[in-house]
């Protein structure tokens, strides 16, 4: 405990603290303050009592002078950062798995020099069709996601801490694979069993696509939801803690039932309707998700006890 510091003392110790690998919050409000807050990497006024010096050099000013602000501020700063982890964690990996789905078919589907039909998953444009309506109804609400119990329990994060850590990259993985498998595989039963039936190749081809991107909107509806936690389950947190993720699941299965059974969507992503038992068959498929992802929050859950 210091007492009674001198203003230049003050400032070698935001340096000492600084040299042993400290992130050093500093809290004044005279003139004397302000070397110490310009050199700390927080500097904090106070908004009422402050000096104007103090103010201008501090990093965040205090509008009402209270102390318990920098804890809700710590909080809050700690729960945007979560949501943005969790918005990665959610949009890279079923970007990478469009972007698989795609380089697999150009590289492994045949080109019909006859039909001449080009024999792909997805058609750019209903590739940019997930991209667009996944992006808006589903990420979007996982901006505004609450902060997780134990937000304040956990220690500081590094300050050279990568934002693409372990997880992220781990979880990019591990989804974009399953995304990819899952809708090359119904994508291939599906246009195999209309060919025996006597369906023209380009018929069953527009069947096939739908299957497929209905099932990466339901696979990316089930993973969205997951990704609402980053180790805990929905129950922890709290089913209906953001009711905006309904609004966007509702949204995007609104968008999604005009793009398989509106004429004219037909028409511009060379689409056929649905029947129940397709819907069935992707939404099932696209639930398998689910017990992936808790296993290996599990999993996690496991390891990181164990380092502690």
């Amino acid at each position: 405990i210091f007492a009674r510091v001198a203003p230049e003392h003050k400032l070698r110790l935001v340096k000492a603290l600084q040299g042993e690998n400290h992130v050093v919050a500093m809290t004044g409000d005279g003139v004397n303050d302000a070397p110490s807050l310009k050199q700390s990497n927080i500097g904090v006024a106070m908004g009422i009592t402050g000096t104007a010096v103090s103010q201008e050099s501090a990093d965040i000013v205090l509008a009402d002078d209270n102390f318990a602000s920098i804890s809700a501020a710590v909080e809050e700063g700690r729960r945007v950062y979560d949501n943005l982890i969790k918005s990665l964690a959610f949009l890279l990996p079923t970007n990478l798995g469009l972007a698989l789905i795609l380089i697999y078919g150009i590289m492994f589907f045949p080109f019909d020099p006859v039909s001449k039909v080009l024999l792909l998953p997805m058609l750019p444009t209903q590739l940019l069709w997930i991209n667009l309506v996944a992006a808006v109804a589903l990420a979007l609400p996982l901006a505004f996601e609450v902060k997780e119990p134990d937000i304040m329990d956990r220690p500081p994060r590094q300050p050279d801490a990568p934002l693409f850590n372990t997880f992220v990259v781990f979880r990019v993985v591990l989804v974009s694979i399953l995304m990819t498998a899952g809708t090359i595989a119904l994508f291939t039963m599906a246009y195999n069993q209309a060919l025996p039936a006597g369906v023209r190749e380009a018929l069953a081809l527009s069947r096939a696509q739908p299957i497929a991107v209905t099932f990466v909107i339901f696979f990316q509806v089930f993973y969205m939801i997951h990704c609402r936690s980053l180790k805990d389950s929905l129950l922890k947190i709290g089913l209906f803690s953001n009711p905006t993720v309904f609004w966007g699941i509702g949204v995007i299965l609104g968008l999604q039932a005009l793009f398989i059974y509106l004429p004219i969507m037909q028409r511009i992503f060379r689409t056929t309707p649905l029947g129940l038992e397709d819907l069935a068959v992707t939404a099932l498929a696209g639930l398998a998700i689910v017990p992936v992802i808790s296993i290996e929050k599990w999993v996690r859950l496991r390891l990181d006890a164990r380092r502690t």
